[in-house]
């Protein structure tokens, strides 16, 4: 493993496979994201925080995730089109992927590592955890997934200042 979110690659929504390094000098927010759960109104208020920071050099990596009461059921082409119809997602999406386990994808298991959760724990608890990168690519901090995305400007704010 690396030591920024730099060293990853992952596929995108559209199935091609992309370096991380391509964020390079951007605060991220990365966030597992799910079409049919109690939070997945907060779309909505993540699509407001990227367009208020995209020129600023901010940005968000959605990574769906059904790992949590089957709640992404659908394939990417279902994902894309159900975040374009319904919250006008316009920051990047990516392939469907696991977070917990042996089959964790290794950026995940790399962020939880780097950013346990409460009492230590590195597993994630439920869809739209969130991870805060610095533009270094550094995990600077981990939200719980109830955190609203408005409720991390502050955050964004001091990391884009630095």
């Amino acid at each position: 493993m690396g030591d920024s979110i730099y060293d990853f690659k992952v596929k995108n929504i559209n199935g091609k496979v992309e370096g991380l390094s391509s964020y390079k000098d951007k605060v991220l927010l990365i966030v597992n994201i799910a079409s049919e759960c109690g939070f997945t109104p907060q779309y909505k208020d993540l699509e407001e925080v990227y367009l208020k920071y995209k020129d600023k050099g901010f940005t968000i990596l959605g990574f769906p995730c059904n790992q949590f009461g089957k709640q992404e059921p659908g394939d990417e082409k279902a994902i894309k089109e159900f975040c374009e119809m319904n919250y006008h997602i316009s920051f990047p999406l990516f392939s469907k992927i696991e977070v917990n386990g042996e089959d964790a994808i290794p950026l995940y298991k790399f962020l939880k590592k780097e950013l346990s959760g409460i009492l230590g724990t590195e597993k994630i608890k439920w869809n739209f955890t969130k991870f805060l990168i610095d533009k270094s690519g550094v995990p600077f901090k981990r939200y719980a997934p109830p955190t609203k995305p408005h409720d991390i400007e502050k955050d964004i704010e001091f990391l884009l200042k630095k």
